[in-house]
């Protein structure tokens, strides 16, 4: 009898079971000796009015943290942990100022002459409606009813549901100073200064409609422009130097467009330093190098772009997005497959090919990238690379969209908003969440904020096919899982033809011992961590015997 440690190495769905790979690593993260457990998604907010597709944050000068999470119709703060605030509409005042005049006061409104807005007065007797705007100052413009009325408080927004973002697309933010930026390809560029605002509200009168937006240096950038109601699906446009409200093309200013003729439409853009323009079949360096030119751009890559928005993901320097044949790296300088023989073929052969619901975010703590995406049955997985070990692992998931965030301070009374009872919170009351200003990985399930901060998921880790060129018996197993055992199961057969079928899974005894009996050529073990605090699933003592043929 020889007793035989089976590490849980790296995960290799592309590669046959035989090779000594891990052929299932579910439900937990790669770490250089192992898997660890990953918590499970709970609750973090309240309700919100619709489906919740983005997040973004900031934080003003004092260090204060602003959440906010985005539908197609509204954007709401996320305050103190649960209470959903609208922040899509500005409160403004009217007054008469002719027969069926009236005369709308909204301190910096950023609406132009010819704009179209719903008016929803909440005091006096005007009859709320879509109205055509027209600019008087920067901080009034005026609106013809069909009858006179004298003053009072009226909701400004885009229209009577809220903004208009059509299918196909969803908010996406970035952050300027303390300024949140966002865009849905519907309406301009929208605004909210941490500082100093009460709600979302146009940028600039002159700021684009686009569908993709960063940061690069001291420029704000969009890509994939609606110019006037003409589609630029290859249009990148940037502000003025260091001014994120003038987007007219000047040299003074140094705003201006660039039109990039070959790569097809552009599906992502990543700033920094320099930029990153993803486009269907190539990707492209925007780098900063003055007037007269202001951004020069280089292809990078030609031939090998990104297919799904939502896959580009930004950790520090490096940008990670799927291109027609799997998962890449990008530093700027070279595209790195990440994927090649590893998982490539496996998530291919698992996803619904319609990436349009894909979200990908990056883990600071764990130093993960993540990528929440509906398999070909319609359920939520998400699939995980490991930046450190480079190694991966995949998850069943219950969030429909990921991103990274940072949570504001929460007092024991506000919590009612998520729970009335503190035993019943799924995030529990001593989680760093409740502090404010903690960055962590959350994401949305229908209505709701999520956080991964519950329970750990239930972890599955399946190994290779262990061989030893003849017949043997495994009939003991001993899991190596730090702070925590194992239930295993065992797996066996006589050719690599014949199907892999688990018997029933058995929990250790007090002395972690493991009885099992499975006899064949290749055997593969089942093993599920268990206990409340298991932190590491390292590898598997078996006892192999051998057997005599005939």
């Amino acid at each position: 009898m020889a007793t035989q440690r089976i590490g849980l190495g790296e995960w290799l769905p592309d590669q046959p079971g035989v090779i000594g790979g891990i052929t299932v690593a579910k439900n937990c993260y790669p770490t250089s000796t192992g898997y660890a457990p990953f918590p499970s998604e709970a609750d973090f907010s309240a309700a919100a009015a619709e489906d919740l597709t983005s997040l973004v944050y900031a934080k003003d000068q004092s260090g204060t943290s602003k959440f906010f999470a985005a539908g197609k119709r509204k954007i709401y703060e996320v305050s103190s942990v649960g209470a959903l605030t609208d922040v899509w509409y500005t409160s403004a005042t009217y007054a008469q100022t002719g027969t069926t005049t009236l005369t709308v006061t909204s301190v910096d409104h950023n609406w132009k002459t010819g704009d179209s807005a719903y008016l929803n007065f909440t005091s006096g007797t005007a009859v709320d409606g879509q109205f055509t705007l027209t600019k008087l100052t920067d901080d009034t413009f005026s609106v013809i009813t069909t009858s006179a009325t004298t003053s009072g408080n009226v909701r400004v927004s885009s229209t009577e549901l809220g903004y208009n973002t059509l299918t196909g697309n969803i908010f996406r933010f970035t952050k300027f100073g303390n300024r949140i930026i966002g865009t849905n390809f519907t309406e301009r560029l929208q605004s909210y200064v941490a500082d100093a605002s009460s709600s979302f509200k146009n940028l600039s009168e002159d700021a684009p409609v686009a569908k993709f937006i960063t940061v690069v240096r001291d420029f704000v950038i969009c890509a994939y422009i609606d110019a006037s109601g003409s589609t630029k699906p290859y249009r990148v446009q940037w502000s003025g130097f260091n001014h994120e409200t003038t987007w007219t093309s000047s040299q003074i200013t140094q705003s201006d467009y660039q039109d990039i003729a070959d790569g097809g439409h552009i599906t992502g853009i990543r700033g920094g330093e320099f930029g990153l323009i993803l486009m269907e079949k190539a990707i492209h360096r925007m780098t900063y190098v003055g007037t007269p030119f202001i951004f020069q751009f280089d292809n990078i890559s030609r031939g090998k772009g990104c297919i799904a928005p939502g896959s580009v993901c930004q950790y520090e320097g490096l940008t990670f997005f799927l291109s027609d044949d799997g998962f890449y790296m990008c530093d700027g300088q070279q595209v790195v497959p990440i994927g090649a023989e590893k998982v490539d073929r496996f998530f291919f052969n698992d996803a619904d090919l319609d990436f349009s619901t894909m979200s990908s975010a990056a883990d600071p703590v764990r130093k993960l990238v993540m990528w929440n995406y509906k398999d070909a049955f319609a359920n939520r997985k998400m699939i995980v690379y490991s930046i450190t070990t480079k190694k991966w692992s995949y998850m069943d998931a219950t969030s429909d969209f990921i991103s990274d965030a940072s949570t504001a301070s929460v007092t024991l009374e506000q919590l009612d908003s998520v729970n009335a009872s503190i035993d019943a919170l799924a995030v529990t009351l001593d989680s760093a969440l409740y502090f404010g200003g903690k960055f962590f990985i959350g994401g949305t399930d229908g209505t709701k904020v999520i956080t991964f901060n519950g329970a750990p998921k239930s972890a599955v880790i399946e190994t290779g096919d262990i061989s030893t060129n003849s017949m043997s018996l495994i009939n003991l197993a001993r899991p190596q899982i730090d702070n925590g055992s194992a239930t295993v199961a065992i797996a066996s057969r006589q050719l690599l033809n014949e199907g892999v079928t688990f018997g029933s899974d058995v929990t250790a005894d007090a002395d972690n011992r493991i009885p099992l009996r499975g006899s064949g050529r290749y055997h593969r073990l089942r093993v599920k961590p268990t206990g409340a605090n298991w932190s590491m699933a390292i590898a598997v003592d078996a006892d192999i015997n051998p057997m005599g043929s005939r």
